[in-house]
């Protein structure tokens, strides 16, 4: 697929940059910035030179939420394909091998927080909001509400549901929405030393990680166990676990072979 409406971005250090590339429209989700989203997320998952998926807006926003410029005549059908299309990549996250990190600048709105919320780990300027807003307008944030609520749980979940407020960053890295809160100016460049200190660590102890996180998610707290044992346990089989022990006792760096 051919990107326009993102922008990827690769180095050496293993980290990729993935700038949505609507500023002029606040990076809002048209159609098609949310199909090249979701390509480009499977994409980079696939990608052996990238370790970890740094996730960011152009201009001043975040993201503020669904184009509504694309919302009218359409039947019930095409409204349920248009929707499922704009939540995909809230999806997709989850399914990723590789950690997805949100750099969040301004603002987080709607299918924004969504976004927000679905990504593994969130970094955050100082001046930064988030909210469930489309009920502010007669709709409502129904698919976002998902990855907020277990974030932050069924009470406050509805609470920004039904309100639509903006919420600050303090207010949020205490729901448990974001990791940390770092200066404006400081933002582009903490995010990326972040992201890269977590591309240092051993690729197949974080992938198996955050696979065995999201597949166990919802078990019982036995069988949680047991599938998270057997996830140990196949690391434990791995040269690199192998590699990270004997290097530790041997008071030098890993070299990662990903196998």
């Amino acid at each position: 697929m051919k990107f326009e409406k993102i922008l990827i971005k690769t180095g050496e250090n293993h980290v990729a940059t993935l700038t949505l590339n609507r500023p002029e429209s606040m990076n809002t989700f048209s159609s098609q910035m949310a199909l090249e989203l979701n390509q480009a997320l499977i994409d980079l998952d696939s990608d052996p030179l990238v370790g970890v998926i740094l996730l960011k807006g152009a201009g001043r926003a975040f993201c503020a939420g669904i184009d509504v410029t694309e919302l009218s005549g359409k039947t019930a059908i095409e409204y349920r394909e248009w929707i499922e299309r704009m939540e995909q990549p809230l999806v997709t996250i989850s399914k990723l091998k590789k950690p997805v990190i949100a750099q969040l600048q301004g603002v987080a709105a709607a299918n924004g927080m969504g976004l927000i919320a679905a990504a593994d780990l969130v970094i955050a300027a100082d001046n930064s909001r988030m909210g469930l807003t489309a009920i502010n307008v007669g709709l409502n944030c129904v698919g976002p509400v998902i990855p907020v609520a277990r974030c932050v749980g069924r009470k406050k979940a509805l609470e920004l549901l039904l309100y639509g407020k903006l919420i600050k960053a303090p207010e949020a890295l205490s729901l448990g929405l974001i990791n940390k809160i770092v200066p404006k100016q400081d933002l582009d460049s903490l995010a990326l030393q972040w992201a890269e200190e977590l591309a240092k660590k051993s690729p197949i102890a974080v992938q198996i990680a955050k696979t065995a996180f999201y597949h166990s998610e919802d078990m019982s707290y036995q069988a949680q166990f047991a599938y998270m044992n057997e996830a140990f346990a196949r690391l434990c089989t791995t040269d690199d676990a192998k590699e990270g022990v004997n290097a530790f006792f041997e008071k030098r760096p890993p070299v990662w072979q990903e196998k």
